[in-house]
């Protein structure tokens, strides 16, 4: 027995010196001490040891026990120390070192005139609707009486992804598929992404966001049209702003027009941003045709409507004096940041 215990002390002790983690460490102490350990396996063999050597052999097991755990702990404690160091010495902070900044977003110029528009129209009783930027040729043309003929429907305007499906070139889609709900009245705006195929230069993109609205009731008529407009204009751009309707053609509409405002930063006076007009065109509205309310179950004898559609970029370039569209799309955070 005395053997054996000196055995299992100089393995004990060898395996201890050898080892080089703490991990290691913690599966010696285990394999020696545990409950299934080798002094452990000793100590269940007392049974067969005589009862006047049961006292010797017992001490003799805890000093063992008592040898293995004092090396065990001088040996854990040099690596903990050891472990320590090696941490301080690789997480140092050097406290000389400048901050890290911490950069904060900040809202694109996009949306802040999309923010600013729906608050105007959401404010006179508008609600906001979207629908699907890939739409169907029915929806993008033809429900808004655009023949099969029409030059908008010529592939250098639009992006055909099949025969029967475009990328929507606006957001009088989304109109018409509220229309076709019949839940009358409708007062509504529409913003979303559109796409034509334009080259890109200061002023056009193939993509770009427009922002429509549409108002179906009894009695609307073009005054409401332009009292609606009159006063969308003046909470965007200041109570001061005048509006002007000019004549145009849209095949959804009729009548039609295009509606400009006075020049916000010169009053109407005339300067560089007007280029000395003292107006800048601003959208496009009219009275629904009565032929896109028939398509869409609607009884033009009972119910009229007018719509209008805007450029949100426009609004963007005009509102903070943008001079280049191509701005908006670049990302660059020297440029967004000062929105």
């Amino acid at each position: 027995m005395k053997e054996r215990l000196a055995s299992i002390r100089e393995k004990a002790l060898a395996q201890i010196k050898e080892s080089d983690s703490l991990e290691k460490l913690n599966d010696i102490k285990v394999a020696f001490l545990g409950k299934k350990g080798e002094l452990t396996e000793v100590l269940k063999g007392m049974k067969d040891v005589s009862a006047d050597e049961r006292p010797m052999v017992g001490q003799m097991v805890n000093d063992t026990r008592q040898a293995i755990e004092a090396v065990f702990e001088i040996a854990k404690n040099e690596m903990a120390k050891k472990k320590r160091e090696f941490q301080m010495k690789n997480e140092v902070i050097d406290v000389t070192l400048p901050a890290k900044k911490n950069n904060v977003g900040h809202r694109h110029p996009n949306a802040i005139a999309l923010e600013e528009v729906q608050r105007i129209f959401i404010g006179m009783g508008y609600e906001v609707v979207e629908g699907p930027e890939v739409e169907y040729d029915y929806y993008n043309f033809e429900a808004l009486n655009i023949p099969a003929n029409h030059p908008a429907k010529d592939e250098q305007d639009t992006f055909y992804i099949s025969e029967n499906i475009v990328l929507r070139t606006q957001t009088s889609p989304v109109q018409v598929r509220e229309m076709e709900k019949g839940k009358l009245p409708i007062r509504m705006i529409a913003p979303g992404r559109v796409f034509r195929a334009d080259e890109v230069d200061a002023t056009h993109s193939p993509s770009f966001h427009q922002v429509e609205g549409l108002v179906i009731d009894k009695n609307i008529t073009f005054a409401d049209l332009k009292g609606t407009l009159a006063e969308f204009a003046k909470e965007l751009f200041g109570p001061e702003t005048k509006v002007k309707f000019r004549p145009h053609h849209f095949p959804f509409t009729e009548p039609s027009a295009e509606m400009d405002v006075t020049c916000f930063k010169c009053g109407g006076k005339g300067c560089r941003m007007c280029k000395g007009e003292g107006w800048i065109e601003i959208l496009g509205c009219g009275m629904v045709h009565p032929r896109v309310l028939e398509m869409s179950k609607i009884d033009p004898d009972e119910y009229t409507g007018f719509a209008f559609g805007v450029g949100l970029e426009r609004i963007a370039l005009l509102k903070y004096e943008i001079d280049d569209m191509r701005l908006l799309y670049e990302n660059d955070v020297r440029f967004l940041r000062q929105f």
